[in-house]
């Protein structure tokens, strides 16, 4: 994978963006400015040109779309930095859908970056919202390993095909269904062994960047809570065969592996249950920039990382030693704030690249 980093960036009707050129170092790069001024429509600008989605839910083009434009289109430039070669990535998104250009030629393909959004307040949906945590740990792990990606997508077409054949006269489908238990009985036995191998990376790093940022001496784990932890292929077929006729008479799949889920242990505690409100928010920053490692290891090149303000979530210390953290890694990093004395820490980052927002102008 190419180790690739933004260099420019120009939106045309995205939101209240004016269309400005903005231009990034390869390091650090400040979006300073008060509230309500564009700051985060930046991340969110560049994460649409790249994965052609928000990371903002139930959000599309007519959100997207700023309220002073001529034309009901918006159009993206920019150009990546792709290990000392300049790579040209346009776009232009309207009602009727999306066109993209790679070096000046049509393309379906993405530019090829991989992104990750911080954003503090997810710390709650994470430490409250199975769901959350579930699609959490399947993007992550979709994004360091592609087979799980494929594998998940195959699992998902069989569950809903099977919740299909459920919800009518499932009688009538018997050896369908046996079919499909043995499809998804090799999906799951695949995907939790490919879920435990990411865990077991990812928590060892996960802690020592909690010890490094925010100076504390805690144990992080992740403990999966799976009824097929310990089961073969065959065992998880027989364990959906034991439960098809509940399944019958309630129209749908009971339980799958869909419905497993992931304990973050704190000394040993559940920290959503005994973890304060902040040790909960720094545990889960700890993974996202565990999880940034992870991807260096895997890959041999970092993602992009946008850092939606967490100032509020730290105490002055903890500013310094994130900031800290930043500087010695090697990652691009956009990162927002509004706060004043986080402002000032972040201006003192030598060599760091900062962007002032007014209104959606870059000033």
């Amino acid at each position: 994978m190419q180790n690739i980093k933004i260099s420019k960036l120009q939106v045309t009707n995205f939101r209240n963006l004016e269309p400005d050129i903005i231009t990034f170092s390869p390091n650090i790069n400040c979006i300073l400015g008060e509230n309500g001024n564009g700051k985060t429509n930046i991340l969110e600008a560049l994460f649409v040109l790249s994965n052609r989605k928000s990371f903002r839910k139930n959000t599309s083009f007519p959100q997207f779309l700023g309220i002073d434009g001529d034309k009901p289109e918006i159009l993206f430039t920019s150009i990546f930095d792709c290990e000392g070669d300049q790579l040209s990535y346009s776009g232009k998104m309207d009602p009727n859908g999306s066109t993209w250009f790679m070096d000046g030629k049509a393309t379906r393909k993405k530019v090829g970056a991989e992104l990750v959004f911080i954003n503090p307040f997810d710390a709650y949906s994470f430490s409250n919202i199975p769901s959350f945590r579930r699609k959490w740990f399947d993007d992550h792990i979709s994004m360091c390993n592609r087979e799980y990606k494929k594998v998940l997508n195959r699992y998902n077409s069989s569950l809903r095909f099977r919740n299909t054949l459920l919800s009518k006269k499932p009688t009538d489908f018997m050896k369908q269904l046996n079919v499909i238990d043995k499809q998804m009985s090799e999906y799951s036995f695949d995907m939790l062994n490919m879920r435990i191998d990411f865990v077991n990376n990812l928590a060892p790093i996960s802690e020592e960047i909690y010890k490094d940022i925010f100076s504390e001496e805690h144990q992080l784990k992740i403990n999966i809570d799976s009824r097929f932890l310990g089961f073969s292929q065959q065992q998880i077929f027989d364990y959906m065969q034991s439960r098809l006729e509940k399944d019958l008479v309630v129209g749908h799949t009971t339980y799958q592996i869909h419905k497993d889920d992931y304990v973050l242990l704190f000394d040993g505690l559940n920290a959503y249950e005994f973890c304060s409100l902040g040790q909960q928010k720094m545990s889960y920053l700890s993974l996202l920039f565990a999880y940034i490692e992870l991807f260096r290891y895997k890959f041999n090149t970092y993602p992009i990382v946008l850092i939606d303000d967490v100032s509020g979530e730290l105490d002055r210390v903890r500013w310094s030693r994130l900031i800290n953290f930043l500087e010695t890694s090697k990652f691009q990093v956009l990162i927002t704030t509004a706060n004043e004395k986080f402002k000032e820490e972040l201006e003192r980052i030598d060599g760091a690249n900062k962007i002032y927002v007014d209104n959606g102008s870059i000033i």
